[in-house]
Order: structure tokens, then C-alpha cells, then sequence
């Protein structure tokens, strides 16, 4: 096979895996189900294409502009990849323990949720699965490789995961009864581990880069 696309191949299951661990769609399933207990099975099926709809919108917008807006604010690409390294530690320590995180959202969020006509957008797509884990995973893959062929791949990626998460979430009553909560913690706790390694990977390249940066300056 051709270096050049064997090359992308890696790149792309690399990126996927991580931004697939840090959305976590299989872990959003018991919160689905307990927010559209009361609803029929078309109001269901378009509350997933909805929220599928919404994080893929949300990465898009992360993607492509979250850079300019790091600019407007004055904050550099290595400080803000040691931010989002953090962001996504805590996460990873939160999902290894099976615990609800509350970056993703919070017992009060849960709560109003019940109320609400539509949860598509919040609480599921935001803050659920595309908040600032996955935002900051985005914004910082797009930094470490800016270039046409990276962008055009990370797009693949982001429409892989939407994917992902309506699949989830159609076939999200099956899936809990296949698995049960002990095999959703378990994936849960496999996705921690990967994206602790991400979020050390991230950390480590952002306090590099701020060294090379203040060597630069002095």
C-alpha cells in the first residue's frame, strides 16, 4: 500500500480514537434512556439525529474556529494545549473511576433536563458529549498538524464520531441490554485510559512548547 496513504490510515484511526474516547457515546446511553423514558419512539429517533447533528456542528465550529477566537483572546496554541490537557485528565480520572463528571454536565443540568421539550441539543450534544473535553481535543489536534490534508481528515473524523453517537444512541435500549452497567463502566474505564494518555501527550508538547517559546524570546 501506498506510504502516503497508509500514513493518513494511521492518522486518521490515531484521531479517531482519541476524539471517539473523549465523546464517549456509550457511556451518554443511560442518560438517553432516562431522559426520553416518557417520549415515543419518533420523538427518540429525532432527538438522536438532533444531538448526531449538534456535536457534529460543534466539533466543526471547534475545528475550524477555535483558533481564531484563541487569537482574539490573546491565548497561545501551548498554554492552551496544557489547559485542555487537564480538562481531558480530569476526565480520563472521572471516567477510570465510573464517575459522573461534571465538566460534561452536572446532577442539576440532569435534573432540569426531565422538564425540558427538546434535550437534543442540551443536555446531550452540549455539554454531554461534545463540551470541552472534546473541544479541546479538536482545537489541539487541528494546532499540532495545520494543514489542508490534516483538516480534511479531522472532518472524516468528526462525521465518524457523529456517526458513532447516532448509532448509539438509535440503538441505545438494545445496546444497555447487551451490555448491562457493568459493560458500559468497562468501556468507560478502557476509553479513561486512552484519553489520560492523550491528555499527558497534550500536557507534555504544551509545556515544550512554552519553553522553546520563552527560549525564543530571551
Amino acid at each position: 500500500m501506498d506510504p502516503l496513504i497508509m500514513a493518513a490510515l494511521d492518522e486518521y484511526i490515531k484521531l479517531l480514537a482519541g476524539l471517539l474516547s473523549v465523546v464517549d457515546p456509550i457511556a451518554a446511553i443511560p442518560l438517553f434512556i432516562s431522559l426520553t423514558e416518557h417520549r415515543d419512539e419518533i420523538e427518540r429517533r429525532h432527538i438522536a439525529w438532533v444531538c448526531a447533528t449538534s456535536v457534529a456542528a460543534v466539533l466543526l465550529f471547534a475545528l475550524l474556529g477555535g483558533k481564531p477566537i484563541l487569537a482574539l483572546f490573546g491565548i497561545s496554541i501551548p498554554s492552551f494545549q496544557i489547559a485542555g490537557g487537564i480538562v481531558i485528565f480530569l476526565m480520563g480520572i472521572s471516567m477510570l473511576k465510573a464517575a459522573p463528571d461534571r465538566s460534561r454536565n452536572t446532577p442539576e443540568e440532569r435534573a432540569e433536563s426531565f422538564d425540558k421539550e427538546s434535550i437534543a441539543v442540551v443536555p446531550l450534544a452540549i455539554p454531554l458529549l461534545s463540551g470541552p473535553g472534546a473541544m479541546s481535543t479538536v482545537i489541539v489536534y487541528h494546532n499540532l498538524n495545520p494543514s489542508w490534508a490534516h483538516d480534511i481528515l479531522a472532518v472524516s473524523v468528526i462525521i465518524t464520531v457523529a456517526l458513532a453517537v447516532l448509532l448509539c444512541l438509535l440503538m441505545a435500549k438494545k445496546m444497555a441490554e447487551w451490555l448491562g452497567t457493568t459493560g458500559i463502566n468497562v468501556i468507560t474505564r478502557v476509553f479513561g485510559l486512552i484519553i489520560l494518555s492523550i491528555a499527558v501527550e497534550f500536557i507534555v508538547k504544551g509545556v515544550s512548547a512554552s519553553f522553546h517559546l520563552k527560549g525564543v524570546v530571551s
